[in-house]
């Protein structure tokens, strides 16, 4: 499992990387045809993570209680994001995920309640959610992809 979270921290960074050098502005611009943005993606696979791993275990999530109901599963973009928060995201994207290795390997996670995902994914424990999360985060890695070929046209226009 450790390599799997191994992967998931590599995503993380290829996002970050991605959207080095894109202004507020950009990370917050919702193009047409979109009903999200860049900054909002980051924050959703933050919270999804936080959801899916600690509060269906039954544990505390690690985050902001904050960032985790603005960014969770079902919500949307619903305000403009600044530059402090916009770093704190950053942050977070990989903070989160190095505690999940550390919690990982402490073995908190013995509690987690079987579920079946929107997409059809059962999950019946927390190697089944770190499997699933490269999937999440990999989709939204495509969506942020695309995304930045949208802001970074209309911002040369």
């Amino acid at each position: 499992m450790d390599k799997i979270i191994h992967n998931i921290k590599k995503i993380r960074l290829f996002l970050l990387n991605i959207v080095n050098g894109l202004s507020v502005e950009q990370l917050n611009e919702i193009p047409e045809g979109f009903n999200n943005n860049i900054i909002w993606n980051l924050g959703h696979i933050i919270s999804a993570q936080q959801g899916i791993c600690y509060v269906r275990a039954g544990i505390p999530i690690v985050i902001d209680e904050k960032h985790f109901a603005n960014y969770k599963p079902g919500t949307k973009p619903g305000h403009y994001v600044d530059e402090q928060e916009v770093q704190n995201i950053k942050d977070l994207m990989l903070s989160t995920i190095d505690q999940l290795a550390t919690d990982y390997e402490k073995n908190i996670f013995d509690n987690y309640t079987k579920w079946t995902t929107r997409y059809g994914a059962e999950l019946g424990g927390i190697n089944d959610v770190i499997i699933f999360l490269q999937y999440h985060e990999g989709m939204h890695s495509g969506i942020v992809m695309a995304l930045k070929k949208l802001v970074d046209k209309q911002s040369v226009q």
